[in-house]
C-alpha cells in the first residue's frame, strides 16, 4: 500500500508522485485509485488493489541510482540479430519495471544507434526506455529532469566511446595477422 507523497514507479509510463487517492465510479464499479502525477504534467489513475500486480513500485535509493550509473558504465550486452526478437526482448526488459533492465536496454539501443542507426520502432522505444530511466533517477537523486538526461546521455558517450576504442584496437586471436598475396600458382 502506498501514500499520498510516495515516489513509485509505474512500469512502461516512469515515475512520478502519488497526489492522491480518491475512489471513482467507472462502469457503476466503486474503488479507490491512486492519482499519480507523471512527469509533463500527466496524471495516471491506478486501481489500489492492482497497483503492486501490475508492477508499481517505490522508486530507487541514491545507493541503487549509483548501481544503475554502473550499468550504464559497462559495455553492451549481446543482442539478438533479429530486430523483432530483439524488439521483444527489450520490450519484456521494459514491461518488468526492473530498472537495472530498462538501463541495459537504454545502453544497448544506445550504443546500437550509435554504431548502425536504430529502426524507427527501436528509436521510439530507446527514447522511451530513457525517459523511463531519466524519470526515476530524477526523483531519485532529487534532480531536474535536463541535468539527469544530460548526465544519462554523458555517461552512455563515455562508455561507448570508450569501449568502441576497445573492439577498434582488439583482433580475435582467430583471425589471421598476417596478409599473404594469391596468386593462384601453387607450389
Amino acid at each position: 500500500m502506498f501514500n499520498v507523497g510516495d515516489k513509485v514507479v509505474y512500469p512502461m509510463h516512469g515515475a512520478g508522485t502519488i497526489e492522491g487517492i480518491e475512489e471513482k465510479d467507472i462502469l457503476g464499479e466503486k474503488q479507490a485509485y491512486y492519482i499519480i502525477k507523471m512527469p509533463g504534467e500527466v496524471k495516471v489513475m491506478v486501481p489500489t488493489s492492482k497497483a503492486e500486480g501490475i508492477g508499481v513500485r517505490d522508486i530507487i535509493d541514491k545507493e541503487t541510482a549509483g548501481k544503475v550509473f554502473k550499468v550504464l558504465e559497462t559495455d553492451s550486452t549481446e543482442m539478438d540479430m533479429n530486430w523483432n526478437k530483439r524488439y521483444r526482448d527489450n520490450m519484456d526488459k521494459m514491461k518488468s519495471g526492473d530498472v537495472y533492465e530498462v538501463a541495459d536496454v537504454v545502453r544497448n539501443l544506445s550504443f546500437k544507434q550509435k554504431e548502425k542507426g536504430l529502426s524507427t520502432g527501436e528509436k521510439k522505444m530507446l527514447l522511451n526506455a530513457k525517459q523511463i530511466l531519466v524519470s526515476e533517477l530524477t526523483l531519485a537523486e532529487n534532480s531536474n529532469k535536463d541535468e539527469m538526461e544530460e548526465l544519462v546521455n554523458n555517461t552512455i558517450n563515455n562508455s561507448f566511446t570508450q569501449y568502441s576504442k576497445n573492439i577498434a584496437n582488439s583482433t580475435p586471436d582467430n583471425v589471421v595477422k598476417k596478409f599473404i598475396p594469391f596468386n593462384g600458382s601453387q607450389n
